[in-house]
């Protein structure tokens, strides 16, 4: 782990950005074969990854404000 907050942070969100994505490429596959139940919870889970990169964004930008505004 880095001793930058806000370095961690931008690391964490982008992780969480490429979980995202992966889960929305298999939720497409499942939901072309037709597999609804399973297209939804990689839909889901891709969303709660978003959620976790939306979070770590948020807290680099508030670690960016309070060490340089």
């Amino acid at each position: 782990m880095s001793k930058h907050k806000g370095a961690e942070h931008h690391r964490q969100a982008a992780e969480h950005h490429e979980k995202a994505a992966e889960h929305h490429r298999q939720a497409a596959e499942h939901h072309e074969s037709e597999e609804h139940d399973r297209a939804a919870h990689h839909a889901h889970a891709a969303h709660g990854h978003s959620v976790h990169a939306t979070h770590h964004a948020e807290e680099a930008g508030k670690h960016h404000a309070s060490e340089h505004a």
